[in-house]
């Protein structure tokens, strides 16, 4: 027990991340680095600077992706114990981010030899910094985390992003470390008082954003619907091993009892999930069986559909994650939208280009051409649509590209099947509908197995479909015809500018301070 005892801070760091983010809620995200701040502070030496980091980015990954198991167990096909065993490896090299931050600050430290003060600064900057640039898998950050809790300060996105109040959250743990530090004192009272208030005056401040937003001049029934479709099943379909029937006869009759059960009202158009229809579609596959099949369907019912399907493109003759729009007669609106951000070893072998038998080594791993990216919007019956297709939606460029383009809302067709149910869901759905608020947009996010809902402009989530269960709702959605550009949209590089900036102006106060006792030695 003596021997873990000088690693307990870094554990509970990791507990304090862990049980913060989505769908827990962030209970501890302003303090949760600072018993890891503390422990870095007393060592002396690099090995247990970045061991100390690795517990704490291994602890919070156990806890807050553990469903990395599940993942490994239904895609790869891996047995539970070695699904776990690659978990325990993710947990490993997930979030390196953190010892590098150590391991930045603690050579940076030694050789310069900072103040007290300007190393607590420094230690908080370059671990905001290294959390804002890491490679994860899953582009998570501490902002989403008050979306998910819906505590107001969320509001200030439409400001900094998400990524800003990410950058904000983790910066905080600065005051409420020397406020602990000095507990004993008047000055640590002070700071907490003062960093209590600023959080609620934030709040405020973000329910005042919300309220000035402009009122919507327009609106449309949509109509969502998820048919959870087994891997198993999709698969078949996908690899042309049967189920393609049952599955297109699923989506048919799920859409064909919510227009029975909403026949009084007008539904402007449905939406399928991410490669919902279970054959190719595009101009050249219009009479095949399947995309006839459907142009009937929608035609008999004078119902526009968007729907994500595989189609193939042209030039390399790869195969597309696409997402379609069809018209009241079942007719394709150009342009269609592929999907251009691919999941590695799920759509693409990063490498596969430089070494081919890379390939021959994995489990059975999609081949797909890469699209276009966020260059044009879909339209069809005056709308300006914004397409994101699954976790295209975790990155706020490719939706300011979106914003920019004049897009009045978002439409996100995703397929979360290999996830589980319990934590990916909540956290897919909060990180694709942040857009929306980064951008003061709407979002329509349809889904296989759920969550499926839409978000308004002011971030309200309305009804929320079950999780691992066939469904359909119907949604109003009301948006601007013009919606004009957030402060983030215009001022997108403004944080990373801010926190560079700083980092580079406590480097120099650093290194005049050095030359100037190394003048008053001599």
């Amino acid at each position: 027990m003596n021997s873990l005892k000088p690693w307990l801070p870094p554990i509970l760091s990791g507990i304090l991340i862990g049980t913060s983010y989505i769908p827990f809620p962030p209970w501890a995200s302003l303090f949760c680095f600072i018993p890891l701040w503390f422990f870095w502070n007393r060592q002396t030496n690099l090995k247990n600077i970045f061991i100390g980091g690795l517990i704490t980015s291994f602890v919070f990954t156990l806890i807050g992706f553990n469903w990395v198991t599940y993942l490994l167990h239904e895609f790869a096909h891996l047995d539970w114990p070695v699904a776990v065993i690659g978990m325990v490896i993710y947990g490993l090299i997930a979030h390196l981010f953190v010892p590098l931050a150590g391991v930045l600050w603690f050579l940076g430290q030694k050789k310069f030899q900072w103040s007290k003060q300007l190393s607590l600064g420094l230690m908080a900057l370059i671990t905001t910094l290294c959390e804002a640039y890491s490679l994860t898998l899953f582009d998570w950050n501490f902002g989403y985390s008050w979306y998910g809790a819906n505590i107001p300060v969320y509001h200030w996105a439409e400001v900094i992003g998400f990524s800003g109040l990410s950058a904000a959250t983790l910066l905080c743990n600065l005051p409420l470390y020397i406020a602990w530090e000095q507990r004993k004192q008047k000055t640590g009272k002070i700071i907490l008082a003062t960093v209590v208030t600023g959080f609620i005056l934030l709040n405020a401040g973000g329910l005042w954003l919300k309220n000035r937003l402009p009122q919507p001049d327009a609106s449309f029934k949509a109509l969502l619907v998820q048919a959870y479709i087994e891997n198993a099943e999709k698969l078949a379909a996908e690899l042309g091993k049967g189920y393609g029937k049952e599955i297109f006869t699923r989506y048919i009759t799920l859409t064909d009892n919510a227009l029975k059960a909403h026949q009084n009202e007008k539904i402007d158009f449905a939406m399928w999930p991410e490669t919902a229809f279970p054959a190719l579609l595009g101009e050249q596959f219009k009479s095949d069986a399947y995309p006839v099949a459907l142009a009937q369907f929608l035609q008999n019912r004078q119902l526009p559909l968007i729907t994500g399907a595989y189609s193939v493109d042209q030039p390399s003759r790869l195969i597309t994650n696409s997402l379609f729009v069809l018209n009241k007669d079942g007719e394709i609106v150009p342009p269609h939208y592929s999907k251009s951000i691919l999941l590695a070893f799920g759509e693409y072998i990063p490498g596969e280009q430089f070494f081919p038998e890379i390939r021959n080594w994995l489990p059975p791993t999609g081949h797909f051409a890469r699209g276009r990216g966020p260059s044009e919007l879909l339209h069809w019956n005056g709308y300006k649509m914004g397409a994101q297709i699954c976790y295209e939606s975790l990155f706020p460029k490719f939706s300011r590209s979106l914003a920019e383009l004049g897009a009045q809302f978002i439409v996100n067709a995703t397929n979360d099947s290999w996830y589980g149910a319990w934590q990916e869901p909540y956290q897919h759905m909060y990180m694709t509908l942040a857009r929306g608020v980064e951008f003061r947009r709407p979002v329509l996010r349809v889904t296989n197995t759920g969550i499926s809902t839409v978000s308004l402009a002011s971030g309200e989530i309305l009804q929320r479909s079950p999780v691992h269960q066939a469904w359909s709702g119907l949604y109003e959605v009301p948006y601007l015809k013009n919606p004009p550009a957030t402060f983030y949209q215009n001022w997108f590089w403004l944080v990373p500018g801010l926190l560079w900036g700083a980092l580079v102006l406590l480097l120099g106060i650093g290194f005049v301070n050095r030359l100037n006792n190394n003048g008053a030695k001599n």
